[in-house]
């Protein structure tokens, strides 16, 4: 029998291509031309210019006091990097697409971490990685003169701009970490080093069982009771002003440390581990919430934010698994078990 052979029969499909070396490359070198665009969207607030639905390049040049076609062209690249999408017409005009709807003043948002990354002052401590390639020592205090936390409190708005991405940061990794890890098991979880309580507190409002402490700073504590009491909590869980480097409060079952230690070389993060080792139960918990770099040549975000606590801090870094255990056996602590989390963060299991 005879059978008929169709044009789609015979269309070849091209073999997938790997991507060129030089392109790959080149992508990697003009990675800066994409966060330059994202900033000026974040700076622009364009995302919550376009909240209301699509608007044309003149329109939004009008709402933000800029050169209709020039700005057109940021829109138009940024459709290409799929943080908008573009509406065919007339007069093109540029809506937001699911990617685009986390550069909003919305809960969630990574608006300011966009701000924040590409801060023309934190630039300036990227300008001197070759000085923390050389010396070991942070590139920040090589450009400004003194460590991160010093100098904000000499320029308040670069502070704000860090402690909104931060909280930006939180509120997109928290509730991954309430999803993926069971905490029934505990009765006092301590947030060590905690902020404003939001990790604590969405812990909470999945546990109705469990009380809490939150531990920070004493000039950070006032700002936790206040989103504490706001969020109900107050019968539930206190804030308690202190340093992690001198003590904890004491006989809870549970400790958990949302990226803390990070921000510390081996020796201070031993440190902060030993003082929690020695506060816990018998039957304690420690939860270490961080990255982690994957061992080999997987690609990971983690490998890459490693680069900025050798920039910005004073021997913070990321770490491995691995470098997580012998942290934890150093401070009399065995590491348990690694549970991922659906976002970029793993809860690190610890006991005596």
């Amino acid at each position: 029998m005879h059978q008929e052979t169709t044009a789609a029969d015979t269309t070849e499909t091209a073999p997938p291509q790997a991507v060129p070396p030089s392109f790959a490359l080149f992508q990697m070198i003009t990675g800066k031309f994409v966060s330059r665009a994202v900033y000026a969207a974040a700076r622009l607030r364009l995302a919550d210019l376009l909240a209301d639905g699509p608007r044309t390049a003149a329109e939004l040049a009008a709402s933000t006091g800029n050169h209709a076609p020039s700005l057109r062209r940021l829109l138009r690249a940024l459709a290409g990097l799929g943080v908008l999408a573009t509406v065919p017409g007339d007069e093109p005009r540029f809506a937001l697409t699911p990617v685009g709807e986390l550069l909003r003043d919305t809960p969630g948002s990574l608006r300011a971490m966009a701000l924040w990354i590409c801060d023309p002052r934190h630039d300036r401590a990227w300008d001197e990685i070759f000085h923390s390639l050389a010396t070991g020592e942070p590139g920040f205090d090589q450009a400004y003169g003194m460590p991160v936390f010093d100098h904000f409190a000499r320029d308040p708005d670069f502070a704000a701009i860090f402690n909104d991405a931060m909280t930006s940061l939180s509120a997109a990794t928290h509730p991954a970490v309430v999803a993926a890890y069971d905490f029934s098991g505990l009765h006092l979880l301590v947030d060590v080093g905690g902020g404003h309580g939001s990790l604590l507190a969405g812990i909470l409002a999945a546990n109705p069982h469990l009380s809490g402490i939150v531990y920070d700073l004493p000039q950070v504590i006032e700002g936790t009771r206040a989103a504490l009491a706001a969020a109900g909590l107050e019968g539930r869980c206190r804030a308690e002003g202190g340093s992690f480097f001198e003590r904890v409060p004491a006989g809870a079952d549970g400790y958990i440390l949302s990226f803390v230690l990070h921000d510390w070389d081996d020796e201070r993060a031993t440190a902060i581990l030993r003082n929690v080792r020695q506060a816990m139960s018998p039957e304690g918990r420690v939860l270490v919430v961080e990255g982690l770099i994957p061992e080999g040549d997987e690609p990971a975000l983690s490998k890459l934010s490693d680069l900025e606590m050798l920039v910005m801090t004073s021997g913070g870094r990321e770490r491995t698994a691995e470098e997580f255990g012998e942290l934890f056996a150093v401070a009399g602590l065995r590491l348990t078990r690694v549970v991922p989390t659906a976002g970029a963060a793993f809860v690190l299991e610890a006991s005596t």
